[in-house]
């Protein structure tokens, strides 16, 4: 139930952002968190560098002053673009401005207006008319300068509810090819007016492409700018796809598909543009991520007016993509974009055209969204895992962990794969995976932590209580049960007398001095308390966790109960305190174990056959000078550890006799001395119990000479017991104890 409850909650998240990354349940802060990120990656792994391949032509404000205010005439123009190419030699110029309104007609007016009084039949009017006439068509002058030229002509798109909707100004150039007519079911972002060139300007020159967008984003940032939009049919391509395509030579574009021949060829399927050997990603609306090489001035800016004086520097133009903007007060076209919020909108366009060159386009295809999703459900499956087997401390830790691995796979990604992966609202998913599993730990879970620990804590060891509070609760339960358990009593031998030399405060202390570290032993060893009775202390394994090695547990425990009882008793006569000595019996079985008591008070106890047999085992070990006294079904279970075989006895209480055993060690560390001895033990029992008295006195009492064992001295006392009165004729070895 608990961990279905985890599930739950890791789906109703997981549903919650998928559908936000379907685009079903928009969540504006996580957009406006991805963008923060994605302006984040860029300013940390842009270049810085300045590009020399593409020159920014100034019309500044230095220009403007020497020049004259803008807009310049075409004559000036068509002088600026004349010795672009004949004196420094660029290779393609492409204009961030257009042109849409004829120049200043005022001084070819006035030349016409003389020569309609009559002034052309003079001749000297004439020859200076035939002269002058042509200077004053300043428009022609600049289409005569675009002729046969790699000029790109820039002009306008009006995107859809502008106050420009239905406007035509100017006209547009010859579109790329008519839409839908490429074999694609492409779609495209659709113009509804535009601001183009004069006729005659957009005629001669060879190409023209737009530097408006539609695609500016909620925060008014300029990331992506669309390489195609289509007006009334038709397709035209941007300044920057424009300006590229004549560097190459006038290669006209080719659109590369994911799922290659037979595919839907749509904009979910579209990938690529390709334009000659240049590959250029692009989304879904055929946009392309502005590949921002650095902050402003990134690339060479030359003042108009040093090429219209010749006084630029020839090397800095020379084969140069020089693109015609503008930065002087008032004229400048100003964008916000993630490096800056003030940046020239040449500059834009001039990132673009740098990035395509370099092949560092960032990629963003519509698979992305697949790659989202698997993201998130991963992130989802392994957290909820994480949250349900982990405690706070390690899901923090590995939830931290979860996150810096995939920050650097998102920038490895970024960086290495040019790859956009997004990044914000993964890790926003983790957060709040995180968070709210571990308030429903906090609050629900560990109110049932908190009620075991208040029924179990003094008797389980921490670590139990910690399992028990991870597990399901059906691994455990209050109610009566019959199990298969090992159960412990231990015992200070004489410990009335004890009592009796020690005042009341000092009793105390030897108490606590005694039972704490018992305690620990039996914790140690994953035991649960049962009970103290005054020194007496009560434990068992195998509840309320099941523990298939109860056994094993309840063994050790006692060896080692043993050893912090000489431990002990060194400290207590270093404090002028009586030794002590324990005994402890242990008995494996069926027992019942539950909640049980009365309505005034109850307990988490065991009851049996089982359990009454420990306790009697207990009381044996002072008959037979051991400390551990263990039953033949608890040996059983523990083949590792060395016994040897006390006895076999009746005790009071049960018919079925019981085999006795002590451990005397792990078989694997088991000293040379200690297995003669249990094996000539071994011997000196089977001729007792054949009732060869003289050869078993022989063997006993060689041991006992050699080791001193209380429980050879007792074979010997029983054999001349025996010689006096011999057993009955059905004798079976069993010693018969009528008291406790």
């Amino acid at each position: 139930m608990r961990l279905l409850i985890r599930v739950a909650i890791s789906g109703v998240l997981f549903l919650l952002f998928a559908l936000h990354v379907t685009g079903d349940l928009p969540m504006p802060l996580l957009d406006r968190l991805e963008d923060i990120a994605y302006d984040s990656r860029v300013r940390l792994t842009m270049s810085e560098t300045i590009d020399p391949r593409v020159v920014i032509l100034d019309v500044d404000e230095r220009s403007i002053t020497a020049e004259g205010r803008w807009p310049w005439s075409r004559d000036k123009v068509a002088t600026l673009v004349v010795k672009l190419f004949d004196r420094y030699h660029a290779r393609v110029v492409g204009f961030d401005m257009n042109f849409p309104e004829p120049d200043d007609q005022r001084a070819v007016e006035l030349l016409e207006a003389l020569a309609a009084r009559g002034l052309r039949d003079d001749p000297e009017f004439a020859a200076t008319y035939a002269e002058v006439r042509p200077t004053l068509d300043t428009d022609a002058r600049l289409a005569e300068a675009l002729a046969g030229r790699p000029v790109v002509m820039g002009y306008v798109f009006q995107p859809e509810g502008s106050a420009g909707v239905g406007q035509k100004i100017g006209v547009l150039p010859p579109p790329l090819f008519e839409k839908g007519r490429d074999g694609t079911a492409l779609r495209y972002e659709v113009a509804a007016g535009y601001t183009g060139n004069l006729a005659k300007l957009q005629e001669a020159a060879p190409a023209g492409g737009f530097f408006s967008t539609q695609l500016v984003d909620t925060d008014g940032s300029f990331r992506r700018v669309p390489l195609l939009q289509s007006y009334q049919g038709a397709v035209y391509e941007s300044l920057a796809l424009a300006t590229l395509r004549l560097s190459a030579g006038g290669t006209r574009p080719e659109f590369v598909f994911g799922s290659g021949a037979g595919s839907r060829r749509d904009n979910l399927d579209l990938e690529w543009v390709l334009l000659g050997d240049l590959r250029i990603p692009v989304d879904e609306q055929l946009a392309v991520w502005v590949p921002y090489r650095g902050p402003q001035y990134s690339f060479p800016y030359v003042p108009a007016t040093d090429v219209l004086r010749g006084t630029a520097d020839p090397a800095v133009l020379r084969d140069a993509i020089v693109l015609v903007g503008t930065s002087a007060p008032g004229l400048r076209d100003l964008r916000n974009t993630p490096v800056g919020e003030a940046f020239t909108g040449v500059e834009v366009h001039a990132n673009i055209i740098s990035g395509v060159l370099d092949q560092r386009v960032k990629h963003h295809p519509e698979y992305v969204r697949g790659i989202h999703l698997l993201m998130l459900l991963f992130s989802a499956i392994v957290l909820t895992v994480i949250q349900v087997r982990a405690g706070v401390v390690w899901a923090t830790a590995t939830t931290v962990a979860f996150l810096v691995l995939g920050i650097v796979a998102n920038l490895l990604m970024w960086q290495a794969g040019d790859f956009i992966v997004p990044v914000a609202s993964p890790i926003v998913f983790v957060l709040l995976l995180f968070l709210v599993h571990t308030l429903y730990g906090f609050f629900v879970e560990s109110r049932g932590a908190r009620q075991l620990t208040a029924q179990f804590g003094q008797y389980v060891p921490p670590e139990l209580v910690a399992e028990m509070a991870q597990q399901s609760g059906d691994s455990f339960t209050f109610e009566g049960q019959t199990r298969e358990m090992t159960v412990l009593f231990s015992d200070v031998r004489g410990f009335t007398t004890i009592s009796e030399g020690l005042g009341p405060k000092e009793l105390t202390e030897l108490m606590n001095a005694y039972l704490t570290p018992m305690t620990g032993v039996i914790h140690n060893q994953r035991g649960t308390i049962d009970k103290y009775i005054g020194d007496a202390i009560m434990a068992f394994w195998g509840a309320p966790l099941a523990d298939p090695d109860h056994a094993r547990h309840a063994v050790l425990a006692a060896i080692e109960m043993e050893k912090a009882a000489a431990a002990i008793s060194e400290e207590f006569k270093a404090k002028g305190w009586p030794e002590i000595h324990i005994g402890v019996g242990l008995s494996t079985g069926p027992m019942r174990v539950g909640d049980m008591g009365s309505e005034f008070r109850k307990q988490y106890t065991v009851m049996g056959d089982v359990v009454n047999l420990g306790s009697r085992l207990e009381g044996l070990t002072k008959n037979y000078g051991i400390t551990v006294l263990v039953s033949e079904a608890t040996r059983e279970m523990v083949p590792e550890v060395q016994f040897i075989e006390i006895d076999r006895v009746r005790v009071k209480g049960k018919e079925l006799p019981v085999a006795t055993y002590t451990p005397v060690g792990m078989r694997e560390a088991l000293e040379k001395g200690v297995k003669q001895m249990a094996t000539r033990h071994k011997q000196a029992l089977a001729l007792y119990r054949e009732q060869r008295w003289d050869d078993a006195e022989r063997e006993f009492f060689g041991l006992y000479q050699e080791h001193k064992k209380v429980y050879h001295q007792v074979y010997l006392d029983r054999i001349n017991h025996f010689r006096r009165e011999p057993p009955p004729a059905q004798w079976d070895g069993v010693f018969t104890y009528t008291t406790k």
